[in-house]
């Protein structure tokens, strides 16, 4: 449970004819992961089933835009028999749905279009709003008259008065007609023979010519009233086609057969997934893939089962040159789920390493409780965990465990929604021994670390990394000189003195960082060297120290809570009875919420920098089964 699952590598050699039906298998088996075989080109140069992928593509591409089409949803999976798709079948499924989506794509060209003419025709409406005021046929504006030069245009309003006398001049007449933000529009007329000589007019005042749209033709009103008739039509044939839509989509037939082609896609899906990985030559096909070793036995019976001794099922170990690219399967009771998916947010454990699912969810809900600490709203959480389960789903566990554990800090505190008084203190109240909260926050802090320090210490040695383990600074060298420091502080603050073997342990400690630092820096030159192993030694140091500092947060923010506490019933006090109780409401509940979510980010952080950044990769590499008609995704495996 603290190590991802043993892995067997297995390689499957079968007939090509057999080959979707052991997909189906592996698929229904779930606990496949598909890899390139390990088979070399030369010995089988052949790629699988690449017809078959390509017509489950076009099907699969066809399929879902059909459903999106006609608005419906997945269909749910089938109780039928696991029955492989030959890829004549698969071609048969696409080919209707080739057709369906033809006649699909066909309607939903004529919707483009009649949105694309309803929003021309709102437009012509919106544009039409400048013409309201004038009363003359809009047809006249489109063609150029011989004896009477009539055009239509902007200019800015600051203009408009010097632009009307110099049309006058001209012998042109000027009807302002509308205006707006500082642009006034208007229509130009006069003697045609005269339009040459207004050309010099109109660029002076920054005239700017409209065009009227050709769809206006007689008076705005008229307009008007035609475009709205045109609405109202496209919006009775949109209607028509929707209509036609949900009637098509209804059918009992059409619904039956669509239900059909996507659950033969759907058991299509495996081999697609497989055939990809898969080489052959000739009738035989190769795939390998990733196996739990608890697994092996039940997969070789199913195969033998289904396809009656016609394969080879060989399976080995990992090798140790393989082992980063082993993927890793972690078990986890259900009440697990919620810290294994707070966990897989940094990262997923590799292969051989330690899982730190369970170290993670103790220390995570002590922590809360230790910052949080109060019997009445530890219990309200919590029951809220419960009340709210169906909607917080996997997370229903981790609301309860971390309510319980406030209510138990809360018990030990002597703090009921904020009273002090009510209940005796089973252990100490925050505020009547501050100093005891601070030596508890860090010797938590230094537990936390040693425990973080001593897994890194395993995780390489399990890698081969003994150089690492030993002289790393999150090894034993870094270890040792940080218990050195910690057992130097005691003395002073105890005996007054260090001792001889103190100083001794923490050089030893630095002396080995020093040295693997050294040795890693080969090449450099001499100074560049010893600059380089002196900081990181120096940085070694500090880092323990400062991480351990970390931990006062516990011991702060459980102080804070109370200090909280205390200013809003401050507050409450200076007011009425009424009052009081309101405000020893409200701040319970902003203490509940605010506090709350910055209590859980900071147990998070602690985990996260001071936790998971020593021991945990987090590179690892998730096990994906093949799965029935999706992609699989990282598995956690409930037990």
């Amino acid at each position: 449970m603290l190590r991802p699952q043993r892995m067997k590598r297995v390689g499957l050699v079968l007939l090509k004819d057999d080959a979707p039906r052991a997909a189906l298998l592996l698929a229904d088996y779930g606990s496949f992961a598909p890899e390139l075989t390990e088979v070399v080109p030369e010995s089988l140069p052949e790629l699988a089933g690449e017809g078959y992928r390509a017509a489950y593509r076009e099907a699969k591409t066809r399929l879902d835009r059909i459903l999106a089409h006609f608005a419906m949803p997945i269909p749910d999976e089938s109780a039928e028999p696991l029955q492989a798709v030959a890829e004549p079948q698969l071609r048969e499924v696409g080919a209707w749905l080739k057709e369906t989506w033809t006649r699909c794509s066909k309607a939903e060209e004529r919707m483009r279009k009649l949105r694309e003419e309803h929003r021309r025709t709102e437009q012509l409406l919106q544009g039409l709003d400048r013409f309201r005021n004038i009363d003359i046929d809009l047809t006249r504006l489109h063609a150029k008259g011989t004896l009477l030069d009539m055009r239509i245009g902007t200019l800015p309003s600051a203009n408009l008065q010097r632009f009307e006398e110099a049309l006058r001049l001209a012998g042109y007449t000027a009807i302002p007609f509308f205006a707006a933000e500082g642009v006034a529009h208007l229509i130009i007329a006069g003697d045609s023979g005269q339009a040459g000589a207004i050309e010099r007019v109109l660029q002076a005042a920054n005239w700017h010519a409209t065009d009227v749209p050709a769809e206006f033709h007689g008076k705005p009103a008229e307009v008007r009233a035609d475009l709205t008739e045109r609405m109202l039509g496209l919006d009775r044939q949109a209607a028509e086609e929707e209509r036609q839509r949900r009637t098509e989509g209804a059918r009992p037939e059409f619904q039956a057969r669509l239900v059909a082609a996507a659950h033969t896609l759907r058991r299509a899906a495996p081999y697609v997934q497989l055939s990809g990985l898969m080489r052959g030559r000739g009738e035989l096909v190769a795939v390998s893939g990733w196996v739990p070793d608890s697994g092996l036995r039940p997969l070789q019976q199913c195969l033998q089962g289904q396809l009656c001794g016609r394969f080879v099922l060989s399976a080995r170990a990992p090798r140790d040159d393989e082992h980063m690219g082993v993927p890793s399967l972690v078990s986890h009771r259900r009440w697990l789920r919620p810290f294994a998916a707070l966990v897989l947010n940094y990262g997923v454990p590799r292969y051989d390493e330690i899982d730190p699912t369970i170290p993670f969810a103790v220390s995570f809900v002590l922590m809360f409780g230790m910052m949080f600490g109060d019997l009445g709203q530890g219990a309200v959480i919590a029951l809220a965990g419960v009340l709210f389960s169906r909607r917080l789903g996997d997370y229903g566990p981790l609301v309860v465990a971390v309510g319980a554990s406030s209510s138990f800090f809360g018990l030990l505190y002597g703090s009921v929604f904020g009273y002090e008084g009510l209940i005796p203190a089973v252990w100490v109240s925050p505020l009547s021994d501050p100093m005891l909260m601070l030596r508890v926050a860090l010797g938590w802090g230094i537990g936390f670390i040693v425990l973080a320090t001593l897994l890194t210490i395993y995780n390489r040695l399990i890698e081969g990394r003994l150089r690492d383990a030993l002289l790393d600074s999150h090894g034993v060298a870094g270890l040792v000189a940080y218990l050195g420091l910690l057992a130097g502080a005691w003395r002073l603050l105890t005996a007054g003195q260090l001792g001889a073997a103190i100083p001794g342990v923490v050089c030893a400690g630095l002396g080995a960082i020093f040295v693997d630092s050294w040795e890693k820096s080969a090449g450099s030159a001499f100074a560049e060297r010893v600059l380089i192993s002196l900081v990181e030694a120096y940085e070694a140091i500090m880092a323990y120290l400062s991480n351990t500092v970390s931990f006062l947060r516990l011991a702060a923010f459980s102080l804070n809570h109370v200090a909280l506490s205390i200013a809003i019933f401050a507050l409450g006090n200076m007011l009425h009875a009424a009052g009081y109780w309101v405000t020893v409401l409200l701040g319970n509940i902003f203490i509940l919420v605010l506090e709350g979510g910055i209590v859980a980010i900071q147990a998070i952080r602690l985990e996260y920098y001071e936790g998971f950044s020593r021991f945990f990769s987090g590179d690892g590499r998730p096990f994906r089964p093949l799965a029935l008609g999706s992609e699989p995704g990282i598995a956690l495996q409930d037990r």
